[in-house]
């Protein structure tokens, strides 16, 4: 049986090794012939499309924001109630930017026209200042937000990108602009991590084809016509955005794809040499084929561990409680038998503990399931951290427990549960902010000579209902 388990594997192996290698030469060879086609009209455009949506996905988060302050009933009706304490929204605005972790956060007000920043009132918006045109613009804006990139106004040697986002009253006018600010930097990082992930050159250029964002390995050019290769397609992929162009320079062909982002107004621009390509692909086929021998190497071990393991899985899901790891039931027969075969083998005593605990329906009325779920789970595992390795713990039903303590007579029993049950009061569950305070209810019995289970558990239920009965938090011996 052994050589044939063996013989599988070695069998199984090769087909995986031949596989393996199969494929990746097949793969590598067919993506050399193709580069050239699977850039320019798909692997380019692909990267862009992810680029594009992973920068919306990132503008999210400030829309978002924006979207909450902006319908938040605080800032709606603080503003219509007269705009009396200040130090209201300035404390609001402050807490979002902490809480954010934005560079800046916002109110203007329509009817004052006072531009609330964390650090107070700093300053009043006017038709006559062409700074403040953003906040005309995104007043009368059809739609209920717009994204702009200027100045930051309390530091205006910072260039910062806003989300500006009307707050309308109970009527639907609107009544100020809120938002947030974010710093270019934090897009430029993007930019960075965009390029170590793909491998690629990213960056932005306006309408005009100024480059406004880039990342490190742009070199110097401040522009499209400045770039050598790129200055006689520049025209062609401003004009054109979405367009996919090539160019020669220095002996490699560069593919390049363009997508407007209107958030923006600016578009991406990813670039990609057939040198960086063929260095990607050959090192890719080196990592297959190492990849490929390791797991022939080790399929075998790896299913015999695979088989080993399940086994394993399922005696514990057939012998185990799964939401507080005790043995169950079922199991508890079997331990129970053995235990006192033990005992009586070697003379020695055996003792039972049946313990509940105290209101947890109430706790599951005042909690939910998750917060008795939560208290059962602490409460057992307090449980397991203060008895003996020896000692057995079974979940006997609901937030019933029993737990069996072999070489042990009833006084010590007695002595250990009240242990366990100063323990479990001095140790208060904590769910959510909660601090959930629990006792436990036990009753206490020693094993008799020939007694069976049912026999046993019948004298220490019976204990149990004594100690319930005698209130809460309370131990009783049969």
């Amino acid at each position: 049986m052994q050589g044939k388990k063996l013989y599988f594997a070695v069998i199984l192996c090769i087909l995986l090794a031949v596989g393996f290698l199969t494929t990746s030469f097949v793969s590598f060879y067919v993506a050399r012939d193709s580069l050239e086609e699977q850039i320019s009209e798909t692997t380019l455009p692909l990267t862009s499309d992810n680029i594009y949506s992973e920068i919306q996905r990132d503008l999210l988060q400030p829309i978002f924001i924006s979207s909450l302050m902006a319908h938040d009933t605080f800032v709606r009706d603080w503003a219509l109630a007269g705009e009396n304490d200040q130090q209201q929204i300035i404390k609001y605005l402050s807490e979002i930017q902490s809480r954010y972790d934005t560079i800046t956060s916002y109110f203007i007000s329509e009817k004052t026209r006072n531009y609330y920043h964390p650090s107070g009132v700093i300053k009043q918006i006017s038709e006559d200042d062409t700074a403040d045109n953003w906040y005309f613009r995104a007043r009368d804006d059809k739609k209920s937000y717009e994204i702009n990139i200027d100045h930051d106004t309390v530091d205006r040697s910072r260039m910062s990108i806003f989300v500006n986002y009307q707050v309308r009253d109970y009527d639907g006018n609107v009544i100020g602009i809120t938002g947030v600010g974010l710093s270019v930097s934090s897009v430029t990082n993007l930019i960075e991590t965009y390029q170590n992930r793909y491998g690629r050159t990213i960056y932005f250029v306006d309408t005009q084809g100024h480059v406004t964002l880039r990342g490190s390995g742009f070199g110097t050019a401040h522009s499209l016509h400045e770039r050598p290769g790129m200055r006689h397609h520049a025209t062609q992929i401003l004009t054109s955005p979405g367009a996919s162009i090539t160019y020669e320079e220095d002996g490699h062909t560069y593919f390049v794809n363009s997508r407007l982002v209107p958030e923006f107004g600016w578009l991406l621009i990813v670039e990609q040499s057939d040198f960086s390509s063929n260095n990607r692909i050959q090192n890719t086929l080196f990592i297959n084929i190492g990849i490929s021998l390791l797991i022939t190497v080790i399929v075998g071990f790896v299913a015999y561990l695979t088989v080993r393991n399940y086994q394993h899985r399922l005696e514990e899901l057939a012998s185990r409680d799964k939401l507080t790891g005790s043995f169950n039931r079922q199991v508890f027969d079997m331990l129970f038998d053995q235990a006192t075969k033990t005992a009586k083998r070697q003379k020695t005593a055996l003792s039972v503990m049946c313990f509940d605990l105290d209101g947890f329906k109430t706790i599951n009325d005042t909690y939910g399931h998750p917060g008795g779920d939560a208290v059962l789970r602490e409460a057992l595992m307090a449980i397991r951290m203060n008895v003996r390795e020896s000692d057995l713990i079974c979940r006997w039903g609901g937030d019933e427990f029993v737990v069996m303590f072999p070489e042990t007579n009833r006084q010590e029993a007695m002595t250990k549960a009240r242990q366990l049950a100063d323990q479990i009061r001095e140790t208060p569950v904590r769910f959510g902010r909660d601090e959930i305070p629990i006792t436990i209810s036990a009753g206490v019995t020693e094993y008799r000579d020939a007694e069976d289970l049912d026999t046993l558990m019948s004298r220490v239920d019976n204990a149990l209902y004594t100690a319930k009965a005698a209130g809460r938090d309370h131990i009783s011996l049969a």
